[in-house]
């Protein structure tokens, strides 16, 4: 059994974690599985966008325990997170549609993407401290982005479980649907990001993403210079320019 699928859609695709007899534990096997899709994705032009979400009940149950304790020390960590850090490197716009529990490291699979959609029955559990282990991945760091430092550790210290309609009320999740709706309404989104011309996409995820180091005007300027110069002289923008003028010239 294949644990990731991938299903290729008009510019975007359905990456889905593909073992829900084990709600979906992030194993080893499925990290190699995320990373050989991103490779094929990012490689593949007609694609600008990703939904990951999970097959049956669950989105993810987090890291496998054992293989956990098998790969132990700082390269053994690293080497679980591979599939995730994978995720937030790739240069393609990401969408997690949360259909179930996402617990542990299975929350870093939907805190690495750039956005989040919640469906009704979703349950986001952060869960570290109460199986006694640090949490891992980035976890902190990317819960405190996606929401404020009161919701992380309300999370993380107090164990806080929030459910689809909470999550997107602190920010975790940009909205909450119902969970028959869930995958259309990121396809949706989906299709908005594939509508736009791939490089330009990307570069401008990267200009948003260098944001968080930026503290004054003239940098956030600065930051934007290369790729909206580069943009003027790309077809896309050309020709808006041009069927604009021609539009304004005929009713002239």
């Amino acid at each position: 059994m294949d644990t990731v699928l991938v299903d290729k859609r008009d510019g975007y695709a359905i990456v889905t974690f593909n073992d829900p007899d084990r709600r979906n534990v992030f194993t080893l096997e499925m990290s190699d599985g995320v990373i050989a899709a991103f490779d094929d994705l990012e490689a593949d032009e007609s694609i600008n966008a990703v939904i990951i979400t999970g097959a049956g009940k669950a989105f993810s149950s987090g890291g496998h325990l054992d293989e956990l304790l098998d790969n132990p020390g700082h390269d053994g960590l690293r080497k679980i997170y591979s599939g995730f850090v994978r995720i937030a490197n790739s240069r393609l716009a990401t969408i997690a549609a949360v259909n179930g529990a996402a617990v542990g490291a299975g929350m870093n699979a939907l805190l690495v993407c750039d956005l989040v959609i919640a469906g009704e029955s979703a349950k986001f559990d952060s869960r570290f401290l109460q199986i006694g282990l640090g949490p891992g991945g980035g976890h902190t760091w990317r819960l405190r982005n996606k929401t404020d430092l009161q919701t992380t550790k309300a999370m993380v210290l107090f164990s806080e479980v929030l459910d689809g309609r909470r999550a997107a009320d602190v920010g975790l999740a940009w909205a909450c649907v119902a969970d028959d709706e869930l995958l259309t309404a990121a396809e949706a989104l989906a299709a908005k990001a594939a509508s736009a011309p791939r490089e330009l996409l990307m570069r401008t995820k990267e200009t948003i993403q260098r944001t968080a180091a930026i503290d004054d005007s003239d940098a956030a300027i600065d930051n934007e210079l290369d790729t909206q110069v580069w943009s003027m002289g790309e077809a896309a923008f050309v020709d808006m320019v041009t069927a604009l003028k021609a539009r304004i010239a005929a009713k002239g």
